[in-house]
Parts: structure tokens; sequence; C-alpha cells
């Protein structure tokens, strides 16, 4: 077996925030391979993330942001199971570092069952009258589609959007490390971004 080092279990708790002793399982498991306990633990998060996705989320917070001149600020609703996961430092973090991410990349919706029908048709419209002039057979240009849809969504919605802070990672990724970090469900319900002189 491995001897596994403080320094070790430490890097990996810097990169994950989880536990000691969940760095040092993971660790112990992937035979001190830092890339493989790190694949691990977001397979277990994942795991965690999908056993709790049914419970319910009635307590959280609400967290504002107003950014440095006072032109642009963003109002951000998480929900988790406990008061108690709601007042961690984690969520502030996290609630915190979600505003950053909507103030900086412009998403307009939360995820994509939320995007206006009419923006993803005239969207759809514009990409098949590009695709139909390339000459390529139906199924191809279905793909293709397929395709440009999904990173329109990863610009429009935030649960698809890269995270700003590790762009490896989408928001979804974010939460369900959260998840695996508190043991609870935690979603964000809703958001709002509010900039001087922007209209839409």
């Amino acid at each position: 077996m491995t001897k596994i080092s403080m320094e070790l279990i430490q890097q990996l708790r810097d990169k994950t925030g989880l536990g000691m002793m969940d760095c040092k399982k993971a660790l112990v498991a992937a035979d001190g391979d830092i890339d493989k306990a790190i694949e691990e633990l977001r397979k277990k998060g994942a795991a965690i993330a999908q056993k709790r996705a049914g419970k319910a989320t009635a307590e959280g917070l609400v967290h504002a942001y107003i950014h440095p001149g006072s032109q642009l600020g963003v109002l951000i609703e998480i929900n988790c199971e406990t008061d108690f996961v709601a007042r961690l430092d984690d969520i502030r973090q996290f609630a915190q570092d979600m505003c950053m991410q909507i103030a900086a990349l412009k998403p307009s919706f939360l995820a994509p069952e939320d995007v206006d029908p009419k923006f993803l048709e005239k969207e759809k419209e514009i990409l098949r009258e590009q695709l139909a002039a390339s000459g390529k057979p139906t199924n191809v240009v279905d793909q293709i589609l397929a395709g440009k849809l999904n990173k329109i969504y990863s610009e429009v919605c935030l649960l698809k959007q890269p995270y700003v802070k590790d762009d490896k990672k989408t928001i979804e990724d974010v939460i369900k490390d959260l998840i695996a970090r508190t043991g609870e469900n935690i979603k964000i319900k809703k958001f709002a971004r509010f900039e001087v002189g922007d209209n839409s």
C-alpha cells in the first residue's frame, strides 16, 4: 500500500475543499495519484448529488453583490435542506462566487428548460439557414444543430456555463461538488442581474 503523506492530503484538500479523511481515503484508493483521487471524489459527489436530488430544499439564503462603482449588482437565492447548512461559510462563498459569475458572464436563464422558446426558435432558424447553405445531409445538419444549441446553452444558461474560477467545470459540476461536501441537496432557485443602462 502506498504511504500517503500529509502534504499530499493537504494538496487534495486545497483542490477539492473536502475533509481530511475523505481526501486520505481517495488517495489510498488511487495509490497516491492525485488526479485519479479527484476523479473518484467527483464520481462520489455525483452519486451523492443524485441521491439527494429529490430532497426538499426549503431553507437557504439570499445573497447580494454590488460591483465596485455601484453600476452593477446581482441578487441570488440559494436553497438547501437545513438552516445549519445555509449558514456554512462554504454556502456563503458559493453564493458570492455565483454572483461574480453572473456579473461577469451575464447568463439570461438558469437552465436550458428556462430558455425563452421564442429566443430559441430564432437562434435555431439562424443556424438552420447557415447550415442549409452548406449542402450537408439532413442528419449531419441535425447533429451540428444539436452541438450548436449546446454551445448556446453554455453561454446563456448559468448551470451550463463554464465556471469562471475553473473552466474545466460547469456550474452544475460545482454544485455537485458542494452537495458532496455538505451532504445536502443544494439548488440555485433564481437570480437577477442589474446593470445601469442595460435595457434587456
